[in-house]
This record gives structure tokens, C-alpha cells and sequence, in this order.
């Protein structure tokens, strides 16, 4: 059975009596506070339910005047026929006074509801929607009609009413499935600020400057011409703009007669806002000031354009100094990676909103948002506006009316299955549709080295939900901080190390003295691959990761054989705390690594602690044959065609045999980043390729009886003296 866990309700998680103590003097402020580390969404002072989205913890309003009505659901309320025959405030004018006060209460409700948002009853809940989804729902227009309500747009809104509440952050990153809506209401949106702001304006980008143009016409004015007259301001211009829509006071054109009458027009009060598109381009908005910034389809700007120098450029726009004055509200399937996919993804990993600077900011400023395809996919959202994810006992009737027999799992499996053999197919399939993060940033097939089917198999396994907590992530310690003694294993957020498998407590630490120096005692159980780094830092800061993958052995013991059980891919501070990190994982597990050698400084490091005995030597070469430096420190030079082609034939091997679906079930290959790697290792530029080295070199080091090399041996015939003889005759004769 399919469990969610897109928004998860935090029972107490601000202790009961202080929620009740600030709700009596409504003391709950909109924004961020800093001392329950909760964004509150509320406006007017009370606090509800508090839940997580995407790791953000968010303050809902109470429940109160709780709209319902005989379906139990959302259903739009009916425009007054009275009030639709009205058509701006000019017309609203020429009306009596007790007209106008008959739908004072009602227009000023309709004002309350778009500021602070409504609760409705759905299946005898309760549900709370935002203001700007209750504008979105009642008063837009989108090309069917009037929307409806989806679960996974109020998620959606929930996250994005935070993002404009919170004062440290620039805006939202959607990664969205296709069809889900986004342009629709991101131009909701903007109509919707608009509306509201004066002296402001609002920006449209998208993946060209023709798309931007198209979503501006045919969502962006059709929504503001759809607004009732007591929300529409006054508009300069055409009804149906093309390049802006200009909430202001239209010129007023003095005649001959108006000066001759001494005529003086009325004072009329206009927005001063606009809203406009403009071309697809790294500087595009630069030096403007704006209040909303909708960036759509972000993810696939193609070269030259790069999404990345955009959002450099435009950020700007959305701040005075470091005060943030706008919000983007960016969304976007992914394309291939190099056909902008990779770019989007880096921003998207950067809006991440565990991951924050001093100021409290993420590396991108934006916050990251992903909402499955199962949320939101057409044809499996039943008449609640809840998306069907398991097939039902009996069939369901879905929003638009007909019956839904199969639920959006099984469908979702049914069409990647028939996809299976069409890789590049499968991989756009999931792009467009993706249930996990992975397959929304699925690069195309291409000319993989390894088995890309076993590989993404193993990947999609892995983003199951019951794999999310085989691996756990952390630090290594030396206990009581005094260095060669003892390690332990700390749980962590931050930590570097993703680990899957810890050693039971009598193998852990296990060092023994050979000749001197510290040698691993369980060389039996596993070893280490490493690829290291010299350099602290680089003038670019793009120098590549120190990698450690740990793998084991088939062994008669408790230990899972033939599993990678740790993962590090990072590049601390400096060289000597990744050395640090690196041995401490190697004591703890008491295995050895083979390191390249081409890079020696790690090695260096393992020898003046007194660890020599933990790094192996070449396994291609007997002890001889070593060089003076390989008999110092051991390692593996990362140079030489034998070498590469070796290293990676190691890793085809390891995929063939134990990623992905075996005879026996899945393989318990859970580090998605170095699969990942795999995917797209290049063997002939294999620089950024340090999970794929690290990896491969654990795999030589665990299988080095392969590479050990065999003298040839060479028969030469012994005359041992014996004679042969000719029996013909009457007498023998010896034969020569």
C-alpha cells in the first residue's frame, strides 16, 4: 500500500500550552519564527495544524468558519448574477447606494478569503487552502474552464504561500511532472500580486522568449480579464495586450472643448503595476526591480542560455541590498542533462532547505519542492480532488466524472514496463513523469559503458520507500577525540560518510601489529577503493571530490558479501580532513585501501601515522617489480591503458552479477550517487568521475588474486641417457 509522505501533520510539535497562551492574545506573526523554527502562514495572529513539506515545517491557520456544502467537497460558489453584469468600477459607480450596500459584506468577505485563505469540508475534514489557491480556484480561468481542485496543488500552495512568508527566502524550485498545472497557476499568481501591488512590476521567463510570449497571452490576460470588477484595478491599453499588461491610469487626451469648458477630469487612482514578458537570456530583467518573477520550463534552457547565469542575474532583481523585496516562483520538468536538465539540477540540489549559510539561506536562495507524478497525474484523481494511488476493491469515480479502476501505481509500472526494451523512451517517459527525484533528472542512454537496464533498475529500487533508511549518514570520531585508539560511528545530518552495513562490535577496530607497523585484522571481510586529492583548494573552487568506497568479500562471517556499505564523496576544508576522515573509516572497519598513487599525499599520510600496513600495493605486479615509491606507500598509479581498461571491466563485472534484478531479487547496491556515476562514467575522460574510481578501485582491491600476475613457464627437453634401438635383423642397433 502506497504511503505518502509529501506533507506530514507534526503532532505537538510547539508544546500545546504555548500554542494556546499566543493564540488567546493572536500573537502568531506571518514569516519566520526563529524560536519554534516554523514558518507561520497565518494572518490573522491564531495557529493551527503545523506540517512539514519537503522538510519545511509550516504554521497553518486554525480551522474556522468552515465552508461546506452537500458534495463534501470544493465546488466554486456562483457569481451573483446581479454583480456579473457589472463590468469595472466605472460601471459599479453609476449604481444606487442600496445596491452597492447590499454586497458590501459580500466583496468585503471575498477580499477576507483572498488575503487569509478558507477552510472547506471535505469528507468531514476540515481542509485548509491559501488565499492565493482560493483566487486560483473561484476567480481563474484556465483553458478548460474553471480548475479543479487537485490535492497536490494545495501542497503546492501551502509551500509556496512559506516562501513568500519567509523573509530569507528568494522563492520556490518546482520540479514538476507534466501536466500538472504549474503554468496556470504561476500565472494565477501574477495576476493575483498584481492586482494588489502598486508601483510594482512582474516578470515572465521561460525556455524562449516565443513561450513566455504564449504564456503571457493566453493565461496570464485571459485571467486577469476572468477577475470580477471589485478585484480588477484599473487597466492602460488594450483589453488583450500582447507584450504588457499595465494596471495604471490611462492617459486622459485634453481637446480644444475640455480647455475651452475648463473641464477637469476626475482623480483617479491607478496601480502603477505591470506585468510583461521578455526574452529567454542570461541577463534578461537585468537592473529591474520586481515583485514576482515566474520562471517557467527552467529546466530546459538549451546552450548558449544557462539557467544557472540567469538566476545570478535575475536574483538581483528580487532584492535592495540584502533585503529581500520579490519572490520567483521557478518550475519545470527536466530535459537531458546536456540540453539544460544538469544545470536546473544544480540549482534545484542548491535550493535544498537543509542545507542553509549563516544568513539562513540556501546556496540558491530559492526552496526546493518535488511533488510526484502520482499526485498529480490526469485520469487517477477522484471526485475529492485525492489522487487514487492503489487500485481499489471497487472502481472510484475520478473529477472528470468517469470510473477509475486502476490505481496510478500500477498504471505508472504498467507503461515503464512496456518502455523496458526503448531505454531512451523509458528515460523520457520518467523525466516527464517521475516518481523520485532520480527519474526527473534521467539523462538519455546514449553510449553507456556498463548495463544501463541493471543500473537503473537497482536505482529505481532504491528510491522505493522502503529503502529509504538501509543507509544512514554520519562521521567517523575517534572516541574521546585521542587519536589511534579507538573509532566510533556517529549519525549525522552533515556527515560526509553514507554507510549501509556496520560491522558487529567484536570485529570493529580491529588493528593488529605486523612487522612493526599497523596492518588491517578483517583484510579477510573487504577493502577499500580511494581516489584521492593533494591540493586543499583550487582557484575556481572546481576541484574534484576525494572519493572512499568500502566493499566486501564473500567470507565465512557475519558480513554480507559482495555489498558496497560505504559511500564518501566530498572535498572538506582541507586535504588533511579528508585524509583524517579516510583513515578513521579504514581503522573502524579494520580493512585496507588501495589508493591511487598518482596523487601520493594520502598515502604519505598513512605512513607517518604508522598505518603503511593498511595500504595495499599494485595487485598487477609482484613485490619485486615495485617501484621504490610503490614499495614505500603501496597505491595503484591511476595512469597506463591495462590499468583503465582493467578498472573497468572491475566494475561491468560487479554490475552484471550483483545490480540490479538477480534470481534471487534486487542486488543491495543502495548508493544511488555512485550508480549514477556509473551511468555516465566516460573511461576515456574519467576526471569527474570520482565515485566511478573510488568504486572500481574497492572492486580490483576486494578480487586482487584477478590481477596478480602469473611468470610463464617454459619446458626444456632433459636428455636423460636413455638409448632407443632398431630390432630388425638378427642383432639390435641403436638409433641416432
Amino acid at each position: 500500500m502506497y504511503q505518502q509522505t509529501l506533507i506530514e501533520t507534526l503532532e505537538d510539535y510547539i508544546k500545546p500550552q504555548v500554542v494556546k497562551r499566543l493564540n488567546k492574545s493572536k500573537k502568531w506573526q506571518y514569516g519566520y519564527n526563529k524560536e519554534h523554527d516554523v514558518v507561520i502562514i497565518s494572518k490573522n495572529g491564531l495557529l493551527g495544524k503545523v506540517v512539514k513539506i519537503e522538510n519545511l515545517v509550516i504554521g497553518l491557520p486554525p480551522a474556522q468558519d468552515v465552508i461546506s456544502n452537500k458534495q463534501k467537497t470544493w465546488v466554486p460558489a456562483e457569481y451573483p448574477k446581479e454583480l456579473q453584469r457589472i463590468k469595472s468600477v466605472f460601471d459599479w459607480k453609476q449604481y444606487p447606494i442600496d445596491f452597492k450596500e447590499k454586497w458590501y459584506d459580500y466583496i468585503n468577505e471575498e477580499f477576507r478569503r483572498r488575503d487569509e485563505g478558507i477552510h472547506f469540508l471535505q469528507k468531514d475534514k476540515p481542509i485548509y487552502i491559501t488565499g492565493t489557491h482560493y483566487m486560483y480556484l473561484q476567480w481563474s480561468k484556465i483553458d478548460v474552464g474553471k480548475p479543479d481542485y487537485r490535492e497536490a496543488n494545495r501542497v503546492f500552495f501551502i509551500f509556496w504561500e512559506a516562501c513568500k512568508a519567509d523573509a530569507r527566502c528568494y522563492g520556490m524550485c518546482y520540479l514538476k511532472n507534466r501536466r500538472s498545472g504549474f503554468s496556470f497557476m504561476a500565472s494565477g499568481e501574477a495576476v493575483n500580486m498584481a492586482t494588489i501591488s502598486s508601483d510594482s512590476r512582474f516578470g515572465i521567463l521561460s525556455k524562449s522568449g516565443s513561450d513566455a510570449k504564449t504564456m503571457f497571452t493566453d493565461k496570464v490576460v485571459p485571467i486577469s480579464a476572468n477577475y470580477p470588477f471589485f478585484f480588477k484595478p484599473i487597466q492602460d491599453g488594450m483589453d488583450r495586450p500582447k507584450t504588457e499588461l499595465a494596471y495604471r491610469v490611462p492617459a486622459s487626451k485634453l481637446t480644444r472643448r475640455k480647455l475651452d469648458q475648463n473641464d477637469t477630469p476626475d482623480e483617479l487612482e491607478g496601480l502603477d503595476t505591470t506585468i510583461n514578458w521578455k526574452n529567454t537570456g542570461d541577463n534578461s530583467y537585468d537592473g529591474e526591480k520586481l515583485k514576482l518573477l515566474v520562471h517557467d520550463e527552467s529546466g530546459k534552457w538549451e546552450r548558449p542560455d544557462n539557467i544557472l547565469n540567469n538566476w545570478r542575474v535575475t536574483k538581483t532583481c528580487l532584492r535592495l541590498g540584502s533585503k529581500i523585496v520579490g519572490k520567483c516562483m521557478m518550475g519545470s520538468t527536466s530535459n537531458s542533462l546536456d540540453k539544460g536538465g544538469e544545470n536546473f539540477k544544480k540549482l534545484y540540489y542548491q535550493s535544498d532547505v537543509t542545507e542553509r549559510n549563516r544568513n539562513g539561506q540556501t546556496s540558491s536562495g530559492l526552496y526546493s519542492l518535488f511533488i510526484p507524478m502520482e499526485w498529480n497525474y490526469e485520469g487517477f484523481i477522484d471526485s475529492y480532488g485525492i489522487p487514487v494511488f492503489d487500485t481499489p476493491e471497487k472502481p472510484v469515480k475520478g473529477i472528470d466524472g468517469e470510473e477509475i479502476e486502476v490505481g496510478v501505481i500500477e498504471h505508472w509500472q504498467n507503461e515503464a514496463e512496456g518502455l523496458k526494451d526503448d531505454q531512451d523512451a523509458l528515460n523520457e517517459f520518467y523525466r516527464q513523469f517521475p516518481r523520485t527525484e532520480e527519474h526527473a533528472f534521467r539523462d538519455e542512454a546514449k553510449q553507456s559503458l556498463f548495463n544501463l537496464t541493471k543500473l537503473y533498475e537497482q536505482i529505481d529500487y532504491n528510491g522505493d520507500l522502503r529503502n529509504t533508511e538501509i543507509v544512514t549518514r554520519g562521521s567517523f570520531h575517534w572516541v574521546d577525540g585521542v587519536q589511534d585508539t579507538q573509532v566510533q560511528f556517529v549519525p549525522n545530518n552533515n556527515g560526509r560518510f553514507y554507510i549501509s552495513w556496520i560491522p558487529p562490535k567484536h570485529l570493529q577496530n580491529r588493528v593488529i601489529i605486523k612487522n612493526g607497523v599497523k596492518a588491517p585484522g578483517n583484510e579477510h571481510l573487504g577493502a577499500f577503493g580511494c581516489d584521492s586529492y593533494d591540493i586543499s583548494g583550487t582557484v575556481d573552487k572546481r576541484g574534484s571530490n576525494g572519493a572512499l568506497h568500502g566493499l566486501t568479500k564473500f567470507s565465512m562471517e557475519d558480513v554480507p558479501p559482495n555489498r558496497f556499505f560505504l559511500e564518501y564523496v566530498a572535498r572538506p576544508q582541507t586535504a588533511e580532513i579528508f585524509f583524517e576522515d579516510v583513515l578513521m573509516a579504514c581503522v573502524f572497519y579494520g580493512m585496507p585501501i588501495l589508493a591511487e598513487n598518482n596523487k601520493p599525499r594520502l598515502l604519505y599520510y598513512f605512513k607517518r601515522r604508522g598505518y603503511r600496513g593498511f595500504s595495499m600495493n599494485r595487485p598487477d605486479k609482484v613485490y619485486n617489480k615495485l617501484s621504490i615509491t610503490e614499495r614505500d606507500i603501496g597505491g595503484i598509479p591511476n595512469s597506463g591503458e591495462d590499468i583503465k581498461q582493467a578498472h573497468a571491466a572491475a566494475i561491468e563485472s560487479y554490475i552484471e552479477t550483483y545490480v540490479g534484478l538477480k534470481q534471487d531479487g534486487y542486488g543491495d547496491m543502495y548508493f544511488n550517487r555512485t550508480l549514477n556515476d556509473w551511468v555516465k562514467f566516460n573511461i576515456n575522460n574519467r576526471t569527474k568521475h570520482d565515485a566511478s574510481i573510488s568504486s572500481g578501485l574497492a572492486i580490483m582491491a576486494c578480487n586482487k588474486h584477478m590481477y596478480t600476475p602469473v611468470a610463464p613457464r617454459q619446458s626444456k627437453p632433459v636428455n636423460l641417457g636413455l638409448k632407443r634401438f632398431d630390432n630388425k635383423g638378427y642383432s639390435s642397433k641403436i638409433i641416432k
